[in-house]
């Protein structure tokens, strides 16, 4: 083999790299998406060398006009990416290199270890705020369909099970209050993101007279890690953002199930538009809801994202091993599909159309206001227990006659409890029931028109 001139960190070999390890070791073909965040890292590294005189003015000025040319022909699509370079760093670099001789001082007191990690938390940072203000989006088509339905009623389920009447924008808000957790989880973990690890170096630090805090404030970081060994072998913060993710994506998941069942035709809750449907090959009456069954389906995608990233680090000694290489493609991937599914999910809870009337008849037949009718006994003095007892025994008997509760002659009520009078009638039915929520949380009018008044107010 001839020896090596190509790469930026031949100096001690004397054989080039075999054309198998250069294929097998390179992760150009996906960390070229750090880019931008590369050349913002080697901007303000540039800027603190010249302040600590370890770049002259003119250096300084000829590494950002080359930088600046490197990034214009990264946006337009011309910049020669080199697979033998390996990743995203020594791309750039030897590019520069080859505009300016300044180039070959730009990884001065640098390391391509504290480098990938910087790059990899400007990354995260600015997914953070991408994921959040679709999230945001998200929650705000809720509330504004929560508002529209304010006085839908149909069945909350338990157990997949008819349970007690609810309104529909009490069950919207639901979906709302997790993303909302989602949303603290990822203001929490974009904190905990928020720490410079460049200036580590490759291990141990650096002999040079840098100003790391310096970096720190030309970059938006809060803080620098204290530690360089933990700074180049931490990737606590991705896991995070992976199971922060990973959250997301269950709820999405769980909505999109329910919203399966809404549009099928045993519920026919809820008419997703076509636009977001497809048919199928051989049936041509059906209108399949793909979009919500795929957002179901790449919940099993993201926690395996997870997955892979908490198996690539179990093992890993300190501090940092090739193996970090393996962290990009599931970090990237969750975050490309909890995106793209966040921004699809809004778009149907925007524009689908729910049919109030069904809803409304599907409380008909569980006997949905049994609950009510036990605690409107508790209110006239009978024990809970014994209260459920004796409504559980006018269930049974209404159902061998096919009536519901508010059917019921005032007669059969009186034949399990005399405490039962005509007034009884005012708390059955599932419109009664809604009427009457009055725990704070719960399902009543008055309390959910405030809750939707709340979360128009907070996502504003």
């Amino acid at each position: 083999m001839a020896k090596t001139g190509n790469k930026l960190w031949h100096g001690r070999f004397q054989e080039a790299t075999a054309a198998s390890v250069e294929k097998f070791v390179a992760s150009i073909g996906y960390d070229r998406r750090l880019a931008r965040m590369d050349i913002a890292g080697s901007l303000a590294h540039a800027r603190m060398l010249r302040e600590v005189g370890l770049l002259t003015a003119g250096e300084l000025a000829a590494i950002r006009r080359g930088l600046a040319a490197i990034e214009r022909q990264i946006v337009a699509g011309t910049f020669p990416f080199d697979e033998s370079l390996e990743d995203i760093h020594m791309n750039i670099e030897a590019a520069l290199i080859r505009r300016t001789p300044a180039g070959r001082k730009l990884h001065t007191a640098r390391s391509r270890n504290d480098q990938v990690a910087l790059d990899l938390r400007l990354w995260a940072r600015e997914e953070c705020d991408a994921v959040t203000a679709l999230v945001v989006a998200l929650q705000k088509a809720l509330v504004n369909q929560a508002a529209k339905n304010t006085d839908v009623v149909l069945p909350a389920y338990t157990h997949l099970q008819p349970a007690q009447p609810a309104l529909l924008a009490h069950i919207l808000l639901a979906y709302v209050e997790q993303l909302g957790r989602d949303r603290e989880r990822l203001a929490e973990t974009r904190r905990r993101i928020n720490i410079l690890p460049l200036g580590a170096g490759a291990v141990a630090g650096t002999t040079l007279p840098i100003n790391r805090q310096r970096v720190a404030e030309l970059l938006g970081f809060e803080a620098v890690a204290r530690n360089s060994i933990d700074a180049v072998s931490d990737r606590d913060f991705a896991l995070e953002l992976a199971f922060d993710l990973a959250m997301i994506q269950q709820h999405l998941s769980r909505w999109a199930e329910d919203w399966i069942l809404w549009c099928s035709n045993e519920f026919g809750y809820f008419q997703i538009p076509d636009a977001y449907s497809t048919g199928s090959s051989m049936m041509p009456q059906k209108r399949n809801p793909d979009v919500l069954e795929l957002i179901r389906g790449k919940a099993a995608r993201v926690y395996g994202d997870l997955t892979t990233l908490l198996v690539l680090v179990k093992g890993l000694p300190l501090a940092y091993n090739r193996d970090l290489q393996e962290d990009k493609p599931p970090i990237f991937d969750a975050a490309d599909q909890v995106r793209s599914s966040l921004a699809l999910a809004a778009e149907i809870v925007r524009h689908g159309r729910f049919n109030a009337t069904r809803m409304l008849d599907r409380c008909r037949g569980g006997y949905l206001d049994a609950t009510a009718l036990a605690e409107y006994l508790v209110g006239r003095g009978e024990p809970f227990r014994n209260a459920h007892g004796i409504v559980g025994r006018i269930v049974a008997a209404c159902a061998e006659r096919k009536i519901e509760l508010s059917e019921a002659p005032l007669e059969l009520f009186q034949r399990f409890s005399r405490r039962i009078e005509r007034g009884v009638y005012d708390y059955l039915g599932p419109l009664n029931v809604v009427k009457r929520y009055r725990s704070s949380g719960s399902s009543g009018r008055r309390l959910v028109a405030a809750e939707v008044k709340r979360w128009k107010k907070s996502l504003s």
